[in-house]
């Protein structure tokens, strides 16, 4: 009998509701220790979901993935029935520190001092985070160094935020996608600090890479050709050469990094990836020939599908310049289309929301048009999930609730698999087993 009480008082003790963590203050990053009790458990990796589990998860790592009910003696316990847990997702492609609502008057950024732009970058990393993207990749900036500062206070514990990899700046060409030129303004007046990355010619861009890495870069980033939401130019007409993108690949994979390129249009889509590049980006006009080469090179895509509807719509109610509008019209049923014959050929899709266009927060919109356009809602998770981490050269850290990755865990009421909208709604996010959102 004393035996039996003595368990059952421990079992009420370790029932203690974990703390959510305050989003403007200081705390321990990645030390979280806790149990969450799942209804039912997407992990990233099955290709089913498995019932009624505890994930253990010990000092920010998860520990164990148990059948049952479990309280394990000294943990916090969230009970999470009637809830599927999955793995903390994952945005191959944002611009967490730049706001959308700039994108009707670039100038802004002219002015913006780096501190200022961190303090705005602060808010967005918080929003992410509690939509449920624990880790994300930054693919560029206009204020250089801006997404390194918010990374490094993120892992240090100081901002709430995902995990990210950065870029630093874009490497483009002068009045290339990402070359902040704006009509009007000479060339004189605009500061350095936003141009870092400008080069022309192979030995330029190998320069620029350099000290991109140099600087703290996680991954590089490329403009290989037009950009929609830039002045000038032609969505899908190249501007970096074979050569310049292969100079940047070269410097990047001398020190271990990938290269993402920014590429709109087939012929472009097609030079990246023979000059090295890991990923590509949009691929709005991506033809058979790119599609073949993707999957002949283990070059995956990253697909914002969701992002033309919220530029067609709010775009216009924001006043962006007609010319974004144009471009982006030409190019948004196109690239659905390219999405549905790459992912039939089985060429590797992450997940991408070029989140930065429309706010912070939102970036699972696009679940379910990669549902409508031909994926199951398991492939579309993975592609989040697993398929991202292991694109990111982070399968080790996140990307599936397992042992020894990391402890991000989020929850959403019911069954994604059978309506892919309700990670439009996450209600719990654990980050490194701390609670960020109940």
């Amino acid at each position: 009998m004393l035996a039996l009480i003595t368990a059952v008082v421990g079992a009420c003790a370790q029932t203690t509701a974990p703390v959510v963590q305050a989003l403007d203050a200081p705390y321990p990053a990645d030390t979280g220790s806790m149990a969450l009790q799942c209804g039912a458990l997407i992990d990233g990796l099955a290709d089913a979901p498995l019932a009624n589990v505890t994930v253990v998860i010990r000092d920010g790592k998860v520990a164990s993935v148990e059948s049952g009910r479990r309280a394990p003696r000294g943990l916090p316990v969230l009970d999470l029935a009637g809830y599927t847990c999955l793995p903390g997702l994952i945005d191959m492609h944002t611009h967490i520190t730049e706001r959308p609502e700039d994108t009707s008057d670039l100038r802004v950024y002219f002015d913006r001092t780096q501190a200022e732009q961190l303090a705005i970058s602060r808010e967005f990393a918080a929003a992410t985070l509690l939509a449920g993207f624990t880790t994300v990749r930054n693919v560029g900036v206009y204020v250089g160094w801006t997404d390194r500062e918010l990374r490094d206070a993120i892992a240090a514990g100081q901002v709430a935020g995902p995990r990210m990899q950065v870029v630093g700046y874009y490497l483009t060409i002068p009045g290339g996608g990402g070359d902040l030129l704006v009509p009007g303004v000479p060339e004189a007046q605009i500061p350095a600090a936003v141009r870092l990355g400008v080069a022309r010619g192979p030995a330029e861009f190998r320069a620029k890479a350099q000290a991109a890495v140099d600087g703290g870069a996680d991954l590089l980033k490329v403009i290989a050709s037009g950009a929609v939401l830039a002045y000038g130019g032609v969505p899908g007409e190249p501007e970096m050469t074979p050569e310049e993108i292969a100079a940047v690949t070269e410097v990047a994979h001398a020190a271990g990094l990938k290269v993402a390129a920014h590429a709109h249009g087939a012929r472009s889509i097609r030079e990246a990836i023979l000059a090295g590049a890991d990923t590509i980006e949009h691929a709005s006009l991506i033809d058979d020939e790119g599609i073949a080469l993707a999957k002949a090179h283990d070059v995956a895509l990253s697909m914002d599908v969701y992002n033309g509807d919220y530029i067609d719509t709010e775009g216009r109610q924001q006043g962006w310049p007609e010319e974004f509008l144009r471009k982006n019209a030409e190019t948004t049923e196109a690239q659905r289309q390219g999405f549905t014959r790459a992912h039939a050929a089985g060429v590797a899709i992450v997940y991408g929301t070029d989140a930065g266009v429309y706010p912070h927060g939102l970036n699972a919109r696009q679940f379910p048009i990669m549902v409508e356009r031909g994926m199951t809602p398991m492939e579309a998770i993975k592609a989040a999930t697993s398929l991202a981490a292991h694109y990111m050269g982070w399968a080790d850290r996140v990307g599936a609730v397992a042992p020894g990755r990391f402890g991000d865990v989020i929850a959403v009421k019911g069954d994604p698999l059978a309506d892919i909208r309700q990670l439009q709604d996450v209600a719990v996010v654990v980050k490194g087993g701390l609670l960020f959102k109940q």
